[in-house]
């Protein structure tokens, strides 16, 4: 995949303030909080650039402390945000993490914000084709119908460049319905050259109980990871079909692991390496991510 693209991979989506517990915990018994950020195409953004990529992220933000926080914890990981547009009229997405016994529950607070007004206009600004590679995920549709259309633009220009488009299904049942849902992500996943999906996921979303079912039902990416948590990943390529077990992992925290893995993934593909290292890679950075409490841990 040699290219003189300006960056490597380009992510695309929004990105929010996000709250939860100082110490592992409930959220209702928290004394103390602490303040992050979390997206999905940003997390991936961060882990490559922190894998020596040359990675940029392109979004919108408010212009307010969360945004501002935002712009500096991005760029602070080495990510390009030249790109990201900062609004004086709506606010920054917010979503606060409850890590209970029974599981880790997210709590949104985005209707509205600043990157739900993402549209065909304000892409614009966004130079897709100085990328090799760009990341999107199925939250974005989900935001609002300004979002749902940027995407197709944002595939049929990538194509009309020769630019690869990374897609993960990531679905988001408190944003929208599985029967809204599912057709809208089948076909972005479609249309994309990389696709990673949750065989849980595909279930829930379309039926489909194994990885050569999801298979059949997406022929069209030249490349689907079927992500199957503890067990482990399959990629299909080609005729080839690789599959890579998962080591066992103590988890502090699920929430991230999916970007982690993609972004693991994506960082040898770049790398042109095989597809049993690219899955390795994936779950490598995918266990870092469970054994933290943080989307994006922290490197020493």
């Amino acid at each position: 995949m040699t290219s003189s693209a300006e960056f490597e991979v380009l992510a695309i989506g929004e990105t929010m303030a996000m709250i939860a517990p100082a110490l592992p915990g409930p959220l209702a018994g928290a004394t103390e909080l602490r303040l992050d950020i979390g997206g999905a195409e940003s997390n991936v953004a961060m882990h490559l650039a922190g894998l020596g990529h040359t990675v940029a992220w392109a979004s919108r933000v408010g212009d307010d402390p969360f945004g501002h926080r935002i712009l500096q914890s991005i760029s602070a990981a080495e990510v390009d945000v030249s790109m990201v547009t900062v609004d004086p009229d709506a606010a920054t997405g917010l979503y606060f993490k409850d890590p209970a016994e029974t599981g880790t529950q997210v709590f949104y607070y985005r209707a509205n914000s600043a990157a739900s007004a993402m549209n065909v206009d304000w892409l614009t600004g966004v130079r897709i084709a100085s990328a090799r590679i760009v990341h999107l995920s199925g939250i974005t549709p989900a935001l609002s119908e300004s979002c749902a259309l940027l995407l197709g633009t944002i595939l049929s220009t990538a194509h009309a460049n020769g630019v690869l488009v990374s897609f993960d299904v990531n679905y988001r049942a408190p944003l929208w319905s599985v029967a809204t849902a599912a057709p809208v992500l089948r076909e972005l996943a479609e249309q994309s050259d990389i696709v990673f999906v949750g065989r849980d996921e595909a279930e829930q979303l379309w039926g489909a109980q194994t990885a050569t079912d999801i298979r059949r039902l997406l022929p069209g990416p030249a490349r689907l990871i079927v992500k199957d948590a503890e067990v482990g990943a399959t990629e299909f390529f080609g005729t080839d079909e690789t599959f890579v077990a998962s080591a066992e992992v103590a988890v502090i925290e699920p929430v991230g692991a999916g970007d982690a893995f993609a972004a693991g993934y994506l960082s040898a593909l770049l790398s042109e390496t095989g597809s049993h290292l690219a899955i390795e890679r994936g779950h490598a950075l995918a266990a870092i991510a469970l054994g933290s409490m943080l989307d994006v841990p922290r490197r020493s």
